[in-house]
């Protein structure tokens, strides 16, 4: 079955627009929002030969050396489908978007590894 890389991104701006609130409606949307995203991987449960999880900051490493870095990424799991699209159907209306202040999730396929 072909593997894709699912990655949960976010932009910065909005993750500090959710921390600027305050704690209890932080609260209450991760309350909404993490229930619906375990009942989600529950129901999917089957695709996820590798349930991934969320990232922190970034270290991006280039021939002048290592130095912090910004980018969307926030998460990731990696989804077996019958193709891009299944596994993008996967994500429709997702609680990263529809509840927290995620914009997208981006899926690739995996070109080399077990799944080719």
């Amino acid at each position: 079955m072909p593997r894709f890389l699912a990655v949960y991104t976010m932009q910065p701006e909005d993750l500090a627009r959710f921390r600027a609130m305050p704690k209890a409606d932080q609260d209450a949307v991760d309350d909404i929002g993490l229930k619906q995203w375990a009942k989600w991987e529950k129901k999917n449960a089957a695709s996820f030969p590798d349930h991934g999880g969320m990232v922190g900051k970034t270290l991006r490493v280039t021939k002048n050396g290592a130095a912090p870095a910004t980018n969307p990424f926030c998460g990731y799991i990696v989804v077996e489908a019958e193709t891009i699209e299944a596994a993008a159907k996967l994500f429709e209306n997702h609680p990263h978007f529809s509840v927290f202040p995620g914009d997208g999730v981006d899926i690739m396929p995996f070109l080399t590894g077990p799944s080719t």
